[in-house]
């Protein structure tokens, strides 16, 4: 054993490093994904302020998030690939650095289209964080069980980065203003970006997969076409010009991608990895939790600063018991997840979050606390329990060399739902607000409740479907389809 902590192994395989270096190699990675978590959600309890600040419409409030997660959901797999071609601790590096330069510019913006434009470059340098760090872990961790109970970890600190975001950012706000949002990403980007070079080993692909700009495009096109399309309806008019332009867009793009990716032999998006059952269904429960997350933490910021007329503090104070519920029961899925599946998980996921959906369909201006706290209580629940089997199932069963681009669309997943549900939840309650048929806020923002409820009943019955035999059949299969094409991980210190 070397006095780097790495146990000798055979030419051109996996370091087998000590159990202490591989947590702090899942650590550091784990840093990552916490401020990329936070950065997703922290940015919601700052938007009325930020209103106020750069005088900007719903809209734009809408831009400064989905600016942030179309730009991330749109080169996620291409970071995955950029990974294994040029290297995973450099691209991971490179991510670290963009990001937090990012969040530097997010902090000094000072109109409106500089901060979305500062937001897009934080994505750009997020996309090339969780999908790397993701095959990184899986590479290290490489006995089926141990590395189950580290994407237990990973899933945790998920859930926990996320729901931290509302807390953290109501005191940051509230004591130094928005801008202070910002400044939390930069000292922990600084440091992981130290520890990666100094622990972490480099680690690429023997043959990396071939750069797919036009499947790259395609993707583009996609998502940013749809979301200005359901962010911009709301002024333009559902059935304008511009917004059946943009659909229309979106769907020619979408028919030419899945041929287009079908037909080459290392696309963007592996199509065949949703002939898992477990794989594809993760991938929806991914995309249907993040909408429900994203559509949440839109409309309970603005109801609780604009409609009740909270500070940022008591706003973010408001949300705690979401968020304690999420922080206990983020680990405590992960483990379950490890030792008994994902199915119970899913089932409490899917459950927690269709009844405080319901719940807050009765939202209104003079609704009681208790009220409110047990439909927090119960979407925090929800969530906490939903991402450390999403993770799980997506990689679990697939070969090493493939887990990391299977993590990328699992994380590409998560963002999409994010998208979404900002986008739609926020245009269709913009519309109700103003529209012919106009409502205050609260009756308004109950088209999204029944939106967070249906999100979460698909989970639910997806936690029941995906964890059958049948299901796990399927994904058996797939990863045997894919196993003789799957290549190892060569190494370097």
């Amino acid at each position: 054993m070397s006095i780097t902590g790495r146990v000798s192994a055979p030419p051109d395989s996996a370091p087998v490093l000590i159990p202490r270096r591989r947590m702090l190699v899942l650590g550091i990675c784990c840093m990552s994904l916490f401020i990329v978590g936070l950065d997703n959600t922290i940015v919601n309890i700052a938007l009325p302020a930020i209103r106020r600040d750069l005088n900007a419409s719903v809209s734009g409030l809408q831009w400064i998030i989905d600016a942030y997660t179309v730009v991330l959901a749109s080169l996620l797999m291409l970071a995955g690939s950029t990974g294994d071609r040029f290297g995973r601790r450099r691209t991971f590096q490179t991510g670290l650095v963009l990001f937090t330069l990012g969040s530097l510019m997010c902090s000094l913006a000072p109109g409106l289209g500089w901060l979305i434009a500062a937001r897009a470059l934080q994505a750009v340098g997020g996309s090339m964080l969780n999908p790397v760090a993701m095959s990184i872990i899986t590479n290290t961790f490489t006995e089926p069980r141990e590395r189950a109970r580290a994407i237990g970890v990973w899933g945790s600190v998920v859930g926990v980065s996320m729901a931290l975001g509302p807390l953290v950012g109501g005191s940051l706000v509230e004591s130094a203003g928005w801008q202070a949002i910002f400044w939390i990403n930069i000292p922990v980007g600084l440091a992981a970006f130290v520890l990666c070079a100094l622990f972490v080993p480099e680690s690429r692909a023997p043959r990396a997969r071939r750069m797919d700009p036009v499947g790259q495009l395609l993707v583009i096109v996609v998502l940013t076409t749809v979301t200005y399309a359901f962010i911009e309806a709301p002024a333009a008019g559902w059935g304008s010009p511009r917004t059946l332009a943009c659909f229309a867009v979106a769907a020619l793009a979408l028919a030419c991608l899945v041929p287009y990716e079908l037909r080459r032999a290392e696309p963007l998006i592996d199509l065949r990895f949703f002939r898992s059952v477990p794989f594809a269904g993760a991938t929806v429960i991914a995309v249907c939790a993040l909408a429900a997350l994203g559509g949440f933490l839109f409309l309970n910021t603005l109801y609780l600063q604009d409609v009740l007329g909270l500070s940022a503090l008591h706003a973010g104070l408001y949300t705690l018991p979401m968020a304690g519920l999420t922080v206990v029961c983020a680990p405590l899925a992960g483990r379950i997840v490890g030792s008994a599946g994902p199915r119970v998980p899913l089932v409490v996921a899917g459950t927690g979050l269709t009844l405080s959906g319901l719940v807050l369909t009765g939202l209104s201006a003079d609704m009681p606390l208790w009220r409110l706290m047990v439909a927090y209580v119960l979407f925090g629940l929800g969530f906490g329990m939903v991402n450390a089997p999403i993770t799980n199932t997506a990689v679990s069963g697939m070969p090493r060399a493939r887990a990391g681009v299977a993590a990328a669309v699992a994380s590409t997943s998560r963002q999409i739902g994010q998208v979404l549900g900002v986008a739609v939840i926020g245009s269709l309650v913009t519309s109700a607000v103003s529209g012919p048929f106009a409502t205050g806020f609260p009756v308004a923002s109950r088209i999204g409740w029944w939106i967070v409820a249906g999100a979460g009943l698909v989970i639910l019955l997806l936690g029941i479907l995906t964890t059958t035999g049948w299901a796990r059949d399927s994904a058996a299969r797939t990863a045997a389809r894919l196993a003789p094409t799957a290549e190892g991980t060569a190494y370097t210190s």
